[in-house]
């Protein structure tokens, strides 16, 4: 998944003391909307990875399709899906989905969520040169955007539910109500792009010049679901399950959508999880939110791990390996990006 563009020297010597960015005081703020459900979004992630690697143009894929379309409804949104034919890297047919699930649809303000839900094809960065033709797992780099998405669609669901009970009940003076931001004026987009992980594989001759990936949301920012599709800004969560993940501030994010990344990250300070979210930057990273933010003209930042001090990747151990399972899955890390964007959608 993705490419690390290069990194500014600025960015490398944020190490330093003298250099990093000061945390900003969220003391008066408090945290807001339910408690997002770590045990939930990783039932979720283990469903996807039960059907096995959801390759594209594989019965696999279109199973598990299935699946992230019928939960999304089950929780009372509405879910439309793009059907398209892209081409692979090399010529290669690609019949993709994006899966587009709507909570109050009827609603002009909006926020957009988006994760990938396909899998890697190759384990072209394990270890052992034997796997480099496996196709991914994918419980981090994949499912685990899917499965915080649910979760969080699941939580609106019965926000909903319980908004309209107290709104119905005759003895308004034994309801404490407080009509919810998101309840009463913004609905939420979320969007499960496809064909982000067919990139140029490390194995391959052919030069990876960056648009190989994300595909599926190259397409969708060029063919949005509704015509003239607006948010107010966009959040894209990537492989934001894995043990001893920190997300630091991606460059493109920052270039395009800097106060949305304050915006996110002061969230994390508030809801508690400031340590998984420092105040430093990381590298300039192909993503689902670059045609986001350039094509679709909507800001959009990337939730993405940073592991600066790891040798096989600054991505994580896992990332394009088999080792991309369940076992590597944290439930500490789900919390905290799940109770992270709750807290920024009820705070808009």
């Amino acid at each position: 998944m993705k490419r690390f563009w290069v990194y500014l020297l600025g960015f490398l010597l944020l190490s330093c003391a003298s250099r990093k960015q000061t945390s900003e005081d969220t003391s008066s703020l408090q945290p807001l909307g339910p408690a997002f459900n770590a045990d939930s979004a990783y039932a979720f992630c283990e469903a996807q990875c039960a059907f096995g690697p959801r390759v594209m143009n594989s019965s696999v894929h279109d199973q598990c399709e299935q699946w992230i379309v019928s939960k999304f409804q089950s929780y009372g949104l509405s879910v439309t899906t793009q059907k398209t034919t892209l081409k692979g890297y090399n010529g290669t047919p690609l019949h993709a989905t994006n899966i587009v699930a709507s909570y109050r649809p009827e609603l002009t303000e909006r926020i957009l969520l988006c994760a990938h839900w396909d899998s890697r094809p190759w384990a072209d960065n394990d270890p052992d040169p034997a796997n480099h033709h496996t196709p991914v797992l994918a419980a981090n780099d994949g499912a685990s955007g899917v499965a915080v998405m649910l979760e969080i669609a699941r939580l609106l669901s019965l926000q909903m539910t319980v908004d309209s009970l107290q709104m119905n009940t005759s003895d308004t003076s034994t309801v404490n109500r407080k009509p919810s931001t998101v309840d009463n004026l913004i609905g939420v987009d979320f969007v499960c792009f496809d064909a982000e992980d067919w990139g140029v594989p490390q194995w391959s001759d052919a030069t990876d010049t960056g648009d190989s990936w994300a595909l599926g949301a190259q397409y969708w920012a060029a063919h949005p679901h509704v015509e003239g599709y607006k948010a107010r800004f966009g959040i894209l969560l990537d492989m934001v399950g894995g043990e001893g993940a920190q997300f630091y501030q991606e460059g493109m994010s920052m270039q395009y959508a800097s106060s949305v990344v304050t915006k996110v990250w002061r969230a994390a300070q508030v809801v508690g999880f400031g340590s998984l979210f420092p105040m430093q930057k990381g590298g300039y990273i192909t993503d689902d939110h670059l045609p986001v933010n350039t094509v679709a003209h909507i800001p959009c930042i990337d939730i993405i791990p940073y592991y600066p001090d790891c040798a096989q990747s600054s991505f994580g151990p896992t990332w394009h390996t088999v080792n991309d399972d369940m076992s590597h899955i944290s439930r500490n890390t789900l919390q905290a990006v799940g109770q992270t964007v709750i807290q920024v959608l009820f705070s808009e």
